[in-house]
């Protein structure tokens, strides 16, 4: 098989202790009025202010929205685009969590085309470039700060809606470990599930076949060279270094490791995407109310089982990658890569289980029902998705039975799923 890649990123990132310091230059270089997105905590301590220091000290004019609410309800962005109107902001720099950035990034659209986010909805609908972002994450999981995609909550608060562009991009990620040595341990575990489900998703994803206009058709392409690589340097990261940022949340060097694994997650997954276990997550987190780093973290390990008969080299990669010595088999590789993330998210405390989250057992098949919408994630899936195998997984992630999904892997005929996702 011949090598195929694509990567698409910032113009540049930024990354190290203290290269916040950089903010105010990096803005002022965009324009002279600048929108800030936060949330409400982050809009509220003493690193916000300084950091708006820089940039006023740079000589850009800054108004700052600091209501950004958690899963971004879509009617946000229609209310942090009337209050920007006041600017006219030649650049939005975004600083927080994986909420603040989607935000900012959907509000750059609408300031840039006009009309309401849901215009935009689904992929390659933003028709060009959008006001710049510079995009300065307050904690190591979404990645969001290179990936080309802004995920909202519809105005319902039932499920996730997203706007997919590379025009999405922000033009500079500063990536500051420093900034997430505030994060408690219940965020740093939400934030690092999502971060290693980011690389491990991307690793295992559909390879589509090589084709010169599969770039331009799809935002994400699945599974290439390029992204390969960066997913596994986030796995390497983040299994050398989470379950110490969460336990030790002072310990710069883990928060280093961390915000890397995150960052070359967001590498990963903006380029090939993710599969089933962001799928699932999306009804799971709606019907649940939990974190979405604590759902994927949930079901990740399942997600996995139900895929090794089309990845096991992937997946021995990925053991050997969190510290497995090479030598075993193939097979057992396999076997550890999928004990080894189960183990290391159970370490910083990621439930088990969906009856742990609060999912009701009555609700596992309305579950993969809803989990089957999510098309562009099922489709991205290296082994073929329909709502009784969706049913399958929830049900073996509610009881926490891997056992199940191990037994039904025994029962496949690998080549014949390596065919169909050829197919694909």
């Amino acid at each position: 098989m011949s090598m195929f890649g694509v990567l698409r990123g910032p113009r540049q990132v930024l990354f190290g202790v203290g290269q916040r310091n950089a903010l105010g230059t990096v803005t002022a270089a965009l324009g002279s009025r600048a929108l800030v997105c936060t949330d409400a905590r982050f809009g509220s301590t003493g690193e916000f202010a300084e950091l708006v220091r820089l940039i006023e000290a740079a000589g850009v004019q800054v108004a700052a929205f600091t209501e950004v609410l958690p899963d971004v309800p879509a009617h946000q962005v229609a209310q942090c685009a009337e209050f920007a109107a006041g600017i006219n902001p030649d650049v939005v720099v975004a600083m927080g969590g994986g909420s603040c950035l989607d935000l900012a990034k959907a509000v750059a659209v609408v300031l840039a085309h006009g009309g309401q986010a849901s215009d935009y909805y689904g992929e390659l609908r933003v028709p060009g470039p959008v006001v710049p972002i510079v995009a300065l994450p307050t904690t190591a999981g979404t990645g969001s700060e290179v990936t080309p995609v802004a995920v909202l909550t519809d105005s319902h608060g039932i499920s996730k809606v997203g706007i997919s562009s590379p025009f999405l991009i922000p033009h500079t990620a500063v990536c500051d470990p420093e900034l997430t040595l505030g994060c408690p341990p219940g965020l740093t575990a939400s934030a690092g599930a999502d971060a290693l489900s980011h690389a491990v998703e991307a690793f295992t994803a559909v390879r589509r076949p090589a084709t010169a206009d599969l770039p331009n058709e799809r935002v994400f392409v699945g599974k290439n060279e390029l992204s390969d690589a960066y997913a596994l340097l986030g796995i390497r990261q983040i299994a050398g270094s989470l379950h110490r940022a969460w336990s030790h949340p002072s310990d710069v060097t883990a928060r280093e490791a961390m915000m890397l694994g995150a960052t070359a997650g967001g590498f990963a997954l903006g380029n090939a995407g993710t599969a089933a276990a962001h799928a699932i997550q999306y009804p799971v987190g709606a019907a649940t109310h939990t974190p979405h780093g604590v759902g994927v973290g949930a079901l990740l390990p399942y997600v996995m089982e139900f895929n090794r008969p089309t990845r096991i080299s992937e997946f021995a990669a990925i053991a050997v990658a969190m510290g497995a010595a090479p030598d075993a088999s193939e097979e057992d590789l396999a076997d550890q890569a999928i004990d080894r993330v189960a183990a290391l998210l159970s370490s910083v405390g990621i439930p088990a289980t969906l009856a742990e989250l609060g999912l009701p057992a009555d609700q596992v098949r309305r579950t993969a029902e809803q989990a089957l919408k999510a098309e562009r994630l099922v489709a991205n899936n290296p082994r073929p998705l329909d709502v009784d195998a969706l049913e399958h997984i929830v049900r073996a992630a509610h009881s926490g039975d891997r056992a199940a999904l191990r037994q039904e892997r025994l029962e496949c005929d690998p080549s014949a799923l390596n065919q169909l996702e050829t197919a694909r």
